[in-house]
């Protein structure tokens, strides 16, 4: 399963499911962050950690650990035909 975290700066995802501690998970959903929903990774801060996303007409900052619980279906990079 490919994650949040792993996808590189400009890839669209639809996320697939939320997993993790239980209060984790809960929270990204409370975010926005429900199946379905597509997400576009915008940048990484300096040091990989946290990255920045659009969804839902918004940005989020979101820590790398907590993206790992967001698996994703990659469905190319921004401006593209994918």
């Amino acid at each position: 399963m490919s994650t949040l975290a792993d996808m590189p700066v400009g890839a669209r995802a639809r996320i697939t499911e939320v997993s993790g501690a239980p209060g984790v998970a809960q929270r990204l959903l409370e975010m926005g962050l429900t199946p379905g929903t597509e997400v576009e990774v915008l940048r990484f801060a300096p040091l990989g950690d946290p990255m920045e996303i659009r969804l839902w007409g918004y940005l989020l900052t979101l820590r790398k650990g907590d993206a790992r619980g967001v698996g994703v279906e990659r469905l190319g990079a921004a401006g593209s035909s994918a």
